[in-house]
């Protein structure tokens, strides 16, 4: 099992960028892949990107593609989404999650959160008009 701990949440205005970082411990995400998922008041949990810990290989929703950014530090453990061009309707609460396997070839993630073994408490990014 490993735990997760998201951070760098906050109110930005519509414009606005945030990078959210995603802080691993209790083992390494080898062959691992993280999703980024959000959850607006009243919406169910949505898939937003994820990467491949094992080649760094990433997938964006069509909402997120040029927008958002996910990268990896391996010696920290830790994923970042880097946020740019912020719309208020990213607020929302940001996850990351952990799919403890990968698979090979063309990197395309599982958008469901039951396909996600562990979660982190989640950080909140809220963006005014």
């Amino acid at each position: 099992q490993v735990q997760l701990v998201e951070s760098g949440g906050g109110l930005v205005q519509a414009g606005g960028s945030l990078r959210l970082s995603c802080a691993g411990s209790g083992r390494t995400f080898t062959y691992s892949v993280l999703g980024w998922f959000r959850q607006a008041p009243g919406n169910e949990r949505e898939f937003v990107a994820a990467l491949r810990w094992s080649d760094g290989s990433t997938y964006y929703v069509d909402s997120a593609k040029g927008r958002f950014t996910v990268s990896r530090d391996r010696d920290k453990n830790t994923m970042y989404l880097q946020m740019s061009s912020l719309k208020p309707e990213d607020t929302a609460i940001y996850y990351c999650a952990v799919q403890p396997y990968e698979s090979r070839g063309i990197f395309r993630p599982p958008a469901g959160a039951q396909f996600y073994a562990d979660w982190g408490q989640g950080t909140q990014v809220t963006v005014s008009s």
